[in-house]
Parts: structure tokens; C-alpha cells; sequence
């Protein structure tokens, strides 16, 4: 009936002190099906999580607690732009997840301010095949409540709701022996009954045991470089914060027992499976009309035209002009067919970029440098053909495999 939905594993660097592998295990041992990941604001964790989910029988929930920028997520002045807020993520299905990743992403590339941070923009556009749970005491909502502010904190709760939709929005209970949190809890349950979205109990899982709070305090303290002598860190005075049996979390809230069972209502809405069978590359859109594989093509052959002009490439009674062109039309064929047109546009664009901002890039190291085309379009400084260097070392159409290019950067610019 109850599994956790709020959880930190060690991917939530310095504060969450469950290991991956250990965390289905634990759930196992509980006699729990499900269990989440939530990790601060990243979800370097989740493929790792997953797949120790798996070989356990233990059901995966991808998810992530967010920081939730005050106002918008390009606001970065000290003064007004500390503050965020906490906010539970959990993917439903393949939309969600993609909705999360896009949001993470751009937490780190647009949003980022001492941590990544999203905001509200982003939630109203990205919420479909999302589950909220309104978070710790370091959420809006509870953090609205201890300030006295509870019609705003109400308004809030109503607002979430819409964004996400009934049944896909839960105002959070939590009890670790923190005398906030019931101030808090009693003021979330007003809200339940006032507005009839639904309650659920999570515990904010930061390690396996009661008895790992030490380790967990440890880290906590380096974090914020302080000394486990001056006392335990701040919001973890106690040792609650591990993951806890069914009968243990009754016994938190015997009197909201429907709080328990959401647990269970929202891992039914979570179906997300990661699809490990397929390749998946990143798109690449040419600036041009062209489609990848013809403007590869063509700039193929530009760099042929450039690299003949410059005198990098010389022409040979062995090597002649023939030899280079029936080459790059072999090259050309298997890397169009084999899917990865693409692949060499992204490598030839960010090597590109780091020759274009003068950092020392390597000419070609492994088999990558058996490429005639990767020579063409930057990728490499090795004429393959001048050196005998054999393709098929590199991509070979009837040995299907991911090719590889080994591509070194200077230390200092990388």
C-alpha cells in the first residue's frame, strides 16, 4: 500500500546518502513494489536507479525535486534571487519524461543561480504527463504556511492543481519530529478539505537506515562547511529521514490513512520504461533547406575543393583526383545509409567551434581518423587516403556498431 515517492540517492551530491543499488534492495526487503528517485534538481541518477529497480522486480519512478525560482528563472540579481522553492516531479509516461529532461536542461542552461532552477513559466508549459507532490518544508506551499500566510498558500494549491490537472496534483504530509511540519500538515489538511485536492505521505528519504543519519549529517556538513560537533544540520535534526515501513508511516498518520494509499494510486500512474534497444542521437537541422545527409554532402565536398586550393591534399599517380572522389562516394554511401549523417555533423560542429575559439584540439586519434569525410569537414587533420588508412576500420556497413571518434581538447579550454 505505501512505497516511497521521495527520495535522495547519492546523486543529490552532499545530501542524499542512499546508494542505488541498496535503495531497491531496502524497498524489497519492506515488502514495497515501487519506489522513486527524486533527486535535487538533476537526474544523473535515473538510468542507474532504473535498472537496479529492475533486476530487484522493484517498480522505477523517475522523478526529480526541482528548485523552483521565485519569479522567473532569468532573474539572477543577489539581492532578490536567492530564494526557490522545492517542487516534487514524478514522470507518468514517456511525455513526462521528456517534459522533466527538457525542464532540468533548462534549469542548468537558462536558469541557473547558485542552483539550477526552473520556474513558473516552464511548469504551466511542460506539466503534461507529470504527477506534482507539493514538496518538503522547503516547498511554496509549507514555506507560505509557516509564514502565516495561508490565503496564499491556498491560492497556490488551487493554482498547481489547474497546471497539472486533477488527480495529478497532491498536497504533501510529512512528519519527521520537525514541530514545524505540524503546523504545517495541519494547515495542508485545511487546504485538502477545503479544495479536495489530494493528500499523500512521503518521508523524504535521504538514506537507507535510521542508523546511516551520521554518514548523511557528514556530507551535510561538508556541503555547508560546518562541523558535525556544532551540531546536527540544519533541517535534518533528527534521524527520520530514512526510508520507513508501511506500518511505520500508519503510524504517522493514523488518522489519514488515504494518505498512505495515494502512494500506491500515484506509482499505478507511473508507467515510464526506458527503451535501452534503440540508438537515440540528438537532431541536427541544417541552417539550409538541406537535409543532413545532403548537406553533408556538400560540404564534403567544399572542404575537398578547399583542402585541394590550400595544398593539404596533392594528387598523386597513385592518388589521384578519381581515387579521392570514388572515396568520398564510398563514405559517403555507407555513413548516409548506415543513419549517421548527423553524428558527424554534431562531432564536425563542436570541434569546429573549439578550433573557431582557438582551443588546442587534437588532429585525429583511432579509428576515427580512417575517415576521408571526417577529414573534410574538420573532424580530423589526417589525409586517410595519403596514409592508407582503411574505412571500414571506422564504420563498417555489414558490422552494425556505433562509431566512435576520439576527439582530445586541451585541458585548459576543455
Amino acid at each position: 500500500m505505501f512505497c516511497h515517492l521521495h527520495l535522495h540517492s547519492e546523486y543529490s551530491l552532499l545530501d542524499g546518502a542512499c546508494r542505488i543499488a541498496d535503495i531497491p534492495k531496502k524497498a524489497k526487503a519492506l515488502g514495497q513494489t515501487a519506489v522513486a528517485i527524486t533527486d535535487h534538481g538533476v537526474m544523473y541518477g535515473a538510468v542507474d536507479f532504473y535498472r537496479a529497480c529492475i533486476n530487484e522486480g522493484i517498480k522505477p519512478i523517475i522523478g526529480c525535486e526541482v528548485y523552483v525560482a521565485q519569479k522567473s528563472r532569468f532573474d539572477k540579481r543577489h539581492e532578490n534571487d536567492t530564494m526557490r522553492y522545492h517542487l516534487v516531479l514524478l514522470c507518468k509516461n514517456e511525455t513526462g519524461y521528456k517534459n522533466l529532461c527538457y525542464m532540468v536542461s533548462k534549469s542548468f542552461t537558462e536558469g541557473f543561480y547558485i542552483k539550477p532552477r526552473i520556474d513558473m513559466e516552464l511548469l504551466r508549459e511542460h506539466s503534461e504527463g507529470l504527477v506534482c507532490l507539493s514538496a518538503c518544508l522547503g516547498g511554496y506551499i509549507p514555506r507560505l504556511i509557516a509564514l502565516g500566510e495561508t490565503d496564499k498558500a491556498l491560492e497556490n494549491s488551487i493554482e498547481m492543481e489547474k497546471i497539472f490537472g486533477k488527480g495529478n496534483f497532491y498536497l504533501e504530509l510529512q512528519n519527521h519530529g520537525i514541530e514545524l511540519q505540524k503546523t504545517v500538515n495541519s494547515e495542508i489538511i485545511k487546504i485538502h478539505e477545503k479544495t479536495g485536492i489530494p493528500l499523500v505521505a512521503t518521508n523524504d528519504a535521504h538514506y537507507i537506515n535510521k542508523n546511516d543519519a551520521y554518514t548523511q549529517a557528514v556530507l551535510m556538513c561538508i556541503q555547508t562547511n560546518t562541523k558535525i560537533s556544532d551540531g546536527r544540520p540544519k533541517g535534518f535534526e533528527t534521524d527520520e529521514f530514512y526510508m520507513k515501513s508501511e506500518q511505520e508511516m500508519l503510524k504517522l498518520f493514523p488518522d489519514h490513512i488515504e494518505a498512505i494509499e495515494n502512494t500506491q494510486k500515484i506509482a499505478d500512474l507511473c508507467s515510464f520504461n526506458f527503451e535501452f534497444s534503440n540508438l537515440y542521437l540528438p537532431r541536427y537541422t541544417p541552417e539550409t533547406n538541406e537535409s543532413p545527409a545532403e548537406y553533408l554532402r556538400r560540404i564534403s565536398y567544399e572542404g575537398f575543393e578547399n583542402k585541394c586550393f590550400s595544398g593539404e591534399i596533392t594528387f598523386t599517380e597513385e592518388f589521384t583526383k578519381e581515387v579521392y572522389i570514388s572515396r568520398i562516394e564510398h563514405e559517403l554511401s555507407v555513413i548516409i545509409s548506415m543513419g549517421y549523417a548527423e553524428y558527424y555533423l554534431i562531432v564536425a560542429d563542436f570541434v569546429g567551434y573549439a578550433k573557431r575559439i582557438n582551443v588546442p584540439t587534437g588532429p585525429g586519434r583511432g579509428s576515427g581518423a580512417s575517415s576521408i569525410i571526417a577529414f573534410l569537414i574538420g573532424i580530423t587533420d589526417v589525409d586517410s587516403i595519403k596514409f592508407n588508412l582503411v574505412f571500414e576500420r571506422f564504420l563498417n556497413a555489414e558490422r552494425v556498431s556505433m562509431p566512435d571518434f576520439d576527439i582530445d581538447f586541451c585541458i585548459e579550454g576543455r
